[in-house]
């Protein structure tokens, strides 16, 4: 007769039909490759010391020094004064340790809504010790790990999300919605969180309007899906611009790096490229000028 395997050698899938057995190991094989998949939890605080402005890496769970910030100086930003005003004024408060409101930047393409956060980071930190933290949407399911590693620091962080938006079937949101506020943990007091998107409510309108004519309760569902944007605090709304502040952006950079061209032909070049791009925008005067610049054999440096 064969010798009978010890029961302490026995394998644990002994007496499984062969088909369970098979699914069990699929699945131990699946189970492996999300654990694989799955951003590292942080061994340690997060060491904020070596730079003002930081990428996350969610794959890796590191916080990668930027020794510099591609933006310009705040001055050089034409046609929203209001919004600078109020967004520098919220962002000053959250570095002095006073309640602030977390931001949405939303609004036309090119119309200088990154390109504020970061100016208004640069003038805040010139005066007031304030890090810059830049976290893509893609990674925002990492944001509780992120949130975590803050929390133990002192120092006062500002996480910012560019271009943020969700498609329809993208529960990504709800991680965000849960960080900003929900979850009893919180979000930590020194961390403040800015984001920038084309959409008001973060979702496409065909979305919204898809959820609430087939909703069973269409308020509600449709709630689910814009309660998004009310975690923003604050709401800042940037819209296309008019030709005269167009030109006055143009002029105004011509001006700060001291292109040798007189302002006809810089307006009327300007004009000319905008034209060709059939736009108007922050965006599309600062590459403009880049033409230029480079045309004319000079240098657009430095962008602070």
């Amino acid at each position: 007769m064969p010798a009978h395997t010890p029961a302490s050698r026995a394998s644990p899938r002994a007496g499984l039909p062969r088909r369970a057995a098979t699914i069990i190991s699929a699945l131990e094989r699946l189970a492996g490759a999300l654990e694989r998949l799955a951003p590292p939890q942080p061994s340690s605080p997060a060491d904020l010391s070596t730079a003002d402005a930081f990428l996350w890496h969610a794959t890796s769970g590191v916080l990668e020094p930027v020794s510099t910030v591609n933006r310009v100086a705040l001055t050089l930003l034409r046609g929203i004064d209001r919004q600078q005003a109020v967004l520098l004024d919220n962002t000053r408060r959250f570095a002095r340790g006073l309640p602030a409101n977390n931001a949405l930047l939303w609004g036309a393409s090119g119309t200088g809504k990154s390109a504020l956060i970061k100016a208004i980071h640069a003038e805040v930190a010139s005066n007031i010790k304030i890090i810059l933290i830049e976290i893509y949407k893609e990674d925002i399911a990492s944001l509780p790990i992120l949130l975590s590693m803050l929390a133990s620091s002192k120092k006062r962080c500002l996480l910012f999300c560019d271009d943020l938006s969700f498609e329809s079937g993208d529960p990504s949101y709800k991680p965000l919605k849960t960080a900003l506020e929900g979850s009893i943990q919180g979000k930590p007091d020194t961390v403040l969180f800015y984001a920038t998107s084309n959409r008001r409510h973060l979702m496409p309108r065909d979305m919204i309007e898809n959820v609430q004519a087939s909703a069973i309760v269409p308020g509600e569902s449709l709630h689910e899906k814009v309660a998004l944007s009310d975690r923003f605090g604050l709401w800042l709304g940037f819209h296309a611009i008019d030709q005269a502040t167009y030109l006055e952006i143009v002029l105004g950079y011509a001006r700060a790096f001291a292109l040798p061209v007189t302002n006809d032909q810089l307006m009327t070049e300007a004009n000319e490229w905008s034209i060709t791009r059939g736009t108007r925008s922050g965006r599309v005067a600062w590459q403009f000028i880049q033409d230029l610049a480079g045309r004319l054999g000079c240098h657009v440096f430095p962008r602070l």
